[in-house]
């Protein structure tokens, strides 16, 4: 046999830092991030890609982006600012992932350049893709908007567009060089988006974390009540939680074990046969609703833990399921989820149950029957929750 081989390692680094006021004049935290990472002596650009939703909730962030370099120079604005919808409407038309290569081509964005992205997780997902794959990799920056992105999404690896009508069909794995959490992006957040982004507060906690799940039993409130302090905790948490992961064996997916997609198989099915009108956030939700009552019917959860997650869930005023979340016959919609998860997966399937709250494992075989129990289980109780 005659070959060559080779072996490499690359190593990725990038922080995570929490502030109040990101873009304030009296704040350098990014300009001196700039300043320290810079490559070279040729100036670098950076251009900003903005969530409509975000301006929309009142924030005069294109005033204060301007205002702040031209006080601070670590880098050259670029004059253009593009501003894209909010929502999985900026994964599924392409036309905005290919409005960032214009302006990167246009604007002559090199690799030693930035791309930031200001919005919640659709944003952040498609410029991160757009970033990734132009040059084959541009620095990317990410500030998280939403609760969601701040704690799970945006301190992630992954980023994406949908295409052939399924989620992140088009992706890469490709680290932010940062990320910035800005607490006071989230005192403009709706009621639906400050609520939604707790789901993955309540996942991971469910897959890795007791103490932290009855902290937030504990807390749920608090959360409920918009205090700024107690949210600013579970952000904080859920992306410690989150980069422990990444740091783990398999940063980048190359396996079919999913363990922090718990939930996730029924949510992105929900999202897309809801036509994206459940919010991610809220669609995860249900999908451990689902799974930890599935847990509990087919023998590795108990009565007292399932009851539990599911009241942590009603507390915090998450709905358990969806009327296409019923499941009556081997042929029903949200099934056809199993198998798009399995392709997604790359091969075999891989569902993450619970055998215990903090306690997840694995199984690759679903039984549609406990399934169809554990879906009907759910309706009556939203019934008699919407009654009450």
């Amino acid at each position: 046999m005659n070959y060559l081989q080779q072996s490499f390692t690359v190593k990725f680094e990038y922080k995570v830092f929490f502030t109040s006021g990101l873009f304030s004049q009296a704040n350098p935290l990014l300009n001196d991030f700039l300043k320290d990472i810079a490559v070279g002596n040729t100036p670098r650009k950076i251009l900003f890609v903005i969530d409509q939703g975000f301006m929309d909730a009142g924030n005069d962030v294109l005033a204060e982006i301007r205002a702040y370099f031209e006080l601070y120079h670590a880098v050259q604005l670029v004059s253009e600012i593009i501003v894209v919808p909010g929502g999985e409407i900026v994964k599924n038309d392409i036309a905005y992932f290919d409005r960032i290569l214009e302006a990167v081509n246009t604007c002559k964005i090199d690799r030693h350049s930035y791309i930031a992205a200001i919005g919640g997780g659709s944003v952040l997902d498609m410029v991160g893709y757009a970033a990734a794959v132009s040059h084959r990799g541009i620095r990317h920056i990410r500030i998280p908007t939403t609760v969601l992105s701040q704690n799970d999404s945006g301190i992630g690896v992954k980023n994406g567009i949908n295409y052939f009508a399924k989620k992140n069909f088009l992706g890469t794995f490709a680290p932010p060089v940062a990320v910035f959490n800005d607490e006071q992006y989230l005192k403009t957040l709706n009621e639906r988006h400050w609520r939604s982004g707790i789901s993955e507060a309540v996942k991971v906690a469910l897959i890795k974390d007791p103490e932290f799940f009855h902290w937030l039993e504990n807390n749920a409130g608090a959360l409920v009540d918009r205090d700024l302090e107690t949210m600013n905790y579970l952000i904080k948490r859920c992306a410690e939680l989150h980069m422990q992961h990444i740091a783990g064996k398999d940063p980048f997916e190359s396996g079919s074990s999913r363990p922090l997609d718990f939930g996730h198989w029924s949510a992105h099915k929900l999202e897309q046969l809801s036509n994206f009108e459940v919010l991610h956030g809220e669609a995860v939700a249900m999908g451990m609703a689902l799974d930890t009552v599935y847990s509990n019917l087919s023998g590795h959860l108990s009565d007292s833990e399932s009851h539990r997650i599911l009241d942590l869930l009603l507390k915090l005023g998450f709905a358990l399921s969806h009327p296409v979340m019923q499941i009556s016959e081997g042929n029903s919609a949200i099934l056809s989820g199993l198998e798009e998860f399995r392709e997604h997966l790359g091969g075999e399937l891989t569902i993450m149950l619970l055998d215990g709250i903090g306690k997840g494992f694995e199984v690759h075989c679903i039984d549609n029957e406990i399934l169809k129990r554990s879906s009907e289980y759910l309706i009556g109780l939203s019934h008699t929750s919407s009654k009450a």
